[in-house]
């Protein structure tokens, strides 16, 4: 699954200079033995940007900001192990490695028009800067380390490739606040169009849907967002049917896997299990229907004449 996540800062400290956090995405070039083999930064129009133009332009760039007042926030884009072997096999190491860059710049288009604000349309009215790092390190927080298996410091084993992005509080203009981590919707419309929200699912929704459209990337059902938000924070009537979703997805013809993929989103947003809807939806045979209403799954006085209206039509 692609993982993206908003912090404040993997330093801990978004109210004062973001000096500390672009010294501390460093870390790889330092370790860099030969200079041809520095990792810039980058946005939306540059690729070889310095970390002096990153930290200055990010720490001037808070007119109207107080004390207190984020000045930045640090977004992790993190491609699974599946989905980089994916980018290597269409596109080499190197190419991986731009392509994902691209990638970055669409899911900041992204990240702006998540704001709905008026003239916060794309990556080009946000000051951001993104730095591509190959390695992650073990923290004194990984259970290894707890258990004596590896050290603070080490390098993790498999693919890691991942880009951090630094993002300004403030639009590229310096007069519009933005904030991923305020999520009001507002008391009407007008009130939340001038306060601004941010719908952090809805962002990981895009980020997952652009990297799967970008790359043809054959996305499974386990392998989605929704399927793991439902596992983790769904009641059992909702686990047990997107589990049988998972199991039935390598028999279903591409149209209803996508269905299965729209229904799993439907049952996590709406919180329920809309059984007609499951049956009416899908073009399966009856065998698999039945699959979906064993173990009490699928309960309610119709199934079995929804069953043999499905057998007729097939």
């Amino acid at each position: 699954m692609m993982f993206i996540h908003i912090t404040d800062s993997e330093t801990g400290n978004n109210k004062g200079s973001c000096g500390q956090l672009v010294k501390y995405l460093e870390k790889e070039n330092q370790r860099s033995e030969q200079k041809k083999d520095l990792e810039y930064w980058f946005n939306h129009q540059n690729k070889t940007i310095s970390p002096q133009e990153v930290r200055v332009n990010i720490d001037h760039n808070i007119s109207k900001l107080s004390r207190n007042d984020a000045k930045f926030f640090l977004i992790n884009i993190s491609p699974s192990e599946q989905e980089i072997m994916h980018l290597k096999e269409c596109f080499g190491n190197k190419g991986a490695e731009e392509k994902l860059k691209e990638y970055v710049s669409h899911i900041m288009d992204a990240y702006a028009q998540n704001f709905k604000r008026n003239g916060i349309e794309n990556a080009k009215d946000l000051l951001w800067y993104g730095k591509l790092e190959q390695h992650r390190y073990y923290h004194h927080t990984d259970e290894e380390v707890k258990q004596g298996l590896a050290k603070i410091g080490e390098t993790k084993s498999g693919e890691q490739m991942h880009i951090q992005i630094i993002v300004s509080r403030k639009d590229r203009t310096n007069k519009i606040k933005l904030s991923p981590m305020n999520t009001s919707r507002g008391r009407n419309q007008s009130h939340s169009a001038k306060l601004g929200q941010f719908n952090r699912v809805a962002f990981k929704e895009s980020g997952e849907l652009i990297f799967d459209n970008m790359f043809e990337f054959n996305r499974s059902l386990e392998d989605s967002l929704h399927y793991k938000l439902i596992m983790k924070n769904g009641n059992v009537e909702q686990k047990r049917t997107i589990h049988l979703f998972n199991q039935i997805e390598n028999k279903l013809n591409d149209s209803d896997r996508q269905t299965i993929f729209d229904i799993t989103k439907d049952i996590y947003r709406n919180n329920t299990v809309d059984f007609e809807k499951i049956v009416n939806n899908l073009e399966v045979s009856t065998e698999l229907i039945n699959l979906l209403f064993t173990n009490n799954v699928l309960e309610n006085e119709n199934v079995e004449e929804q069953s043999v209206q499905k057998k007729k039509k097939d």
